[in-house]
């Protein structure tokens, strides 16, 4: 394999007018509504969107369709070797870990359950971390338990962005509350602010 082969297949492609090639998302009880609220992002979004929502192992998943017909960007649910697009949000299916590859392409795993969990925010945001360093942006909506606490840790040591939803704006506060709490936090936002920060963030304030 040539150098820049090599270097193709480690380094994932950065998006064009993009400060962030990649926003990461774990939402668990109450997530629907706030995903709903957090994606009403222009179509045009220059990154691309990964999503861990707990969902009941056993059943088949809507919540792609469900986001998609709510938001002007593509919702998808993401597939093995899927390539990250600008604009488009990818969904962990369930009873899989969703997980972000260092050419930019998504993998599928059904590898153990991390806390009881399986898709894990914190095994989607250590990839991200280990793949998009300081061109991360990680966000942690509402949800019980403290899935993504891990994960943020690993994002900001690697120079990316973490979001928070105000816990008080949040049915469910212990996700958000545990991200909180390692002290990482470069946003507590309330869940109407999110979006319009996303896009200022990614795209720059003169969009």
């Amino acid at each position: 394999m040539t150098q820049m082969a090599e270097d193709a297949k480690n380094h994932p492609p950065h998006f064009n007018n993009a400060a962030f090639d990649i926003v990461a998302i774990a939402a668990s009880a109450g997530g629907l509504t706030a995903l709903i609220k957090v994606l009403s992002i222009p179509p045009e979004f220059t990154a691309a969107i990964a999503i861990v929502q707990h969902l009941a192992p056993k059943h088949r998943s809507f919540l792609a369709e469900i986001l998609g017909r709510r938001t002007d960007i593509i919702v998808k649910q993401a597939k093995e070797g899927d390539c990250l697009t600008p604009g488009t949000a990818y969904v962990a299916p369930p009873n899989r870990h969703l997980l972000v590859n260092g050419d930019g392409t998504l993998s599928l795993s059904q590898s153990e359950l991390v806390n009881f969990l399986r898709p894990s925010a914190d095994l989607l945001f250590e990839s991200v971390a280990a793949t998009y360093k300081d061109r991360a942006i990680a966000l942690v909506l509402t949800g019980t338990g403290s899935d993504g606490a891990v994960g943020v840790e690993a994002i900001k040591k690697m120079g990316g962005i973490i979001i928070v939803q105000d816990p008080k704006t949040a049915k469910f506060s212990g996700m958000p509350f545990a991200a909180i709490q390692t002290g990482n936090v470069d946003f507590i936002l309330p869940l109407d602010e999110i979006s319009s920060t996303l896009v200022t963030l990614v795209m720059g304030e003169s969009y």
